[in-house]
């Protein structure tokens, strides 16, 4: 009996978790599609920190990291670079910290569920590996940092369970970098 309300209980997770996720995208692409997020964050570039916060915040989602970017270059043109990339690292950072939570302590449990009801203990087992432990956050790092959205590696660092404590410096960091790059070349051009 326990067995069987243990897997209802899991299974009413995971539908819980699609449709937050299912509503956010819906959220994010009508945001994106309709242009409000972009005239939002434009309408926020004279105020400079609150503008870097804002486009920081969303320069993490895979649905408004153009319009954040494009947001964080035109702010750059008139602010100091290094002004914009900590109150864009710092956004960037809360933005980041919500979707690591929601990926952490959901997520990440409700994946290592479904592998391991899917038969494949190959699979599984990787997981396992030391090997798992510090090269799929070292990969999650490397995606933050890069221009591709940092859902994917999010999702790397909540899988490998890095702690809040050392998740919060790196992405601050990771951010704060990617950034200052921008925030540098929308200066020279």
């Amino acid at each position: 009996m326990k067995q069987k309300q243990r897997k209802i209980h899991l299974i009413v997770h995971l539908v819980k978790d699609f449709v937050i996720l299912a509503l956010s995208v819906m959220l994010a692409i009508i945001l994106a599609r309709t242009g409000i997020l972009e005239d939002f964050l434009t309408s926020t570039q004279e105020l400079r920190v609150i503008g870097s916060l804002l486009a920081g915040a969303f320069f993490t989602s895979m649905f408004s990291v153009a319009p954040a970017t494009v947001v964080i270059a035109e702010i750059a043109k008139t602010t100091p670079v290094l002004e914009v990339a900590f109150f864009g690292g710092i956004g960037a950072l809360l933005g980041d910290v919500i979707i690591f939570r929601f990926i952490k302590d959901n997520l990440a449990k409700d994946f290592l569920y479904l592998i391991k009801k899917s038969g494949s203990e190959r699979w599984f087992g990787i997981f396992r590996l030391k090997l798992f432990k510090w090269l799929v956050p070292l990969i999650g790092a490397i995606v933050i940092a890069s221009p591709l959205p940092d859902e994917l590696g999010l999702a790397m660092m909540g899988l490998s369970k890095m702690k809040s404590s050392l998740f919060v410096p790196i992405s601050f960091s990771l951010n704060f970098l990617g950034i200052l790059i921008i925030s540098l070349i929308a200066r020279v051009l």
